[in-house]
């Protein structure tokens, strides 16, 4: 009788790279209906993928993961509309981060390792690598951060603690010190100086899921990592552009409720302006670079997600 495999030595590494990205792939393809639909209001699994433009069901074979995009030479079958870059893009990146989960991290594990062990690390970075990429997309159109993702990812950050030589007690001080760090001189002090938020409560909450998993010490880190890097691309894009802009989305959603305030009663018009008042992106920003609103969700995603790949043992 042929043993079953039981030690990452056991499985040859050209088939779990192979299986690794085919896996990343088809959840790279899901990331996408969570990138869409979250912001909307709309189940992730109800109903199945359809067109965004007509409504038409997709085919299972018109929703390959990339190769449909190039087929359809990228169009919609049922309508003939223009598909989105977004949907390749991400998807590639679901196959490349499952690829290189495995490569630093699992395949650096001692031969002997239990594959069910193996398998367990796997899963717990590939889930918060893929939160992360819906998180940061989700952010760069909306400018918010759904607490699904960062609360979800703080939880799993302590559930899997071991995963990374860390105590639970490690996990949730690195939580605690993650999520004041932020909020404390850019949500609480800032805005008493300067009228308006630092940074959003939504970047709090994704430097306390950094925290659960590094400790403090990687939420320091994540948070000076994401702040070179989001400096560079804000410099970047001054030179291209000129300036900084906030997305298109965010200006369409300030509008649409404009207009669902004029249809209000007085007394129903001052509560929702009330409750509104809370919200930084309920009011246009201001002239000038300082009052320029950056989503710093996805440069505190990508910190967190190169910190697991390169730096994954660093410690409080």
């Amino acid at each position: 009788m042929i043993a079953m495999p039981s030690v990452l030595d056991d499985v040859p590494p050209m088939f779990l790279r192979t299986l690794a990205v085919l896996f990343g792939l088809v959840w790279g393809s899901f990331l996408n209906v969570v990138i869409y639909r979250t912001p909307r209001g709309m189940s992730v699994a109800f109903p199945a993928s359809h067109c965004p433009r007509c409504g038409s069901p997709v085919a299972s074979y018109d929703n390959i993961p990339i190769l449909s995009f190039a087929i359809l030479r990228r169009r919609s079958r049922c309508c003939r509309e223009p598909i989105s870059w977004r949907y390749p893009i991400v998807e590639a990146i679901g196959g490349v981060l499952s690829l290189a989960i495995l490569e630093a991290i699992i395949l650096r594990l001692p031969p002997t390792t239990p594959l069910h062990r193996a398998a367990a690390v796997y899963l717990a970075d590939f889930a918060l690598a893929l939160a992360l990429v819906a998180g940061a997309f989700i952010d760069l159109e909306h400018m918010y951060i759904p607490d699904a993702i960062t609360f979800g990812g703080t939880v799993l950050g302590t559930m899997t603690a071991s995963f990374r030589d860390q105590t639970l007690v490690g996990s949730l001080l690195g939580a605690a010190v993650g999520f004041a760090v932020v909020w404390l001189p850019f949500i609480v002090v800032y805005p008493r100086v300067r009228g308006v938020v630092g940074m959003g409560l939504g970047d709090a909450k994704l430097l306390m899921l950094a925290g659960a998993w590094f400790g403090w010490g990687g939420a320091l880190w994540v948070l000076g990592l994401a702040a070179v890097q989001g400096s560079l691309a804000a410099i970047v894009t001054l030179l291209l552009r000129g300036r900084i802009e906030e997305p298109a989305a965010v200006r369409s959603e300030r509008e649409a409720t404009q207009k669902e305030l004029e249809a209000l009663s007085e007394d129903e018009r001052a509560e929702v302006e009330r409750a509104l008042a809370a919200d930084p992106l309920a009011k246009e920003p201001g002239p000038g670079l300082g009052q320029a609103r950056v989503a710093f969700g996805p440069f505190l995603s990508v910190a967190v997600i190169e910190t697991m790949l390169f730096g994954c043992r660093l410690k409080s």
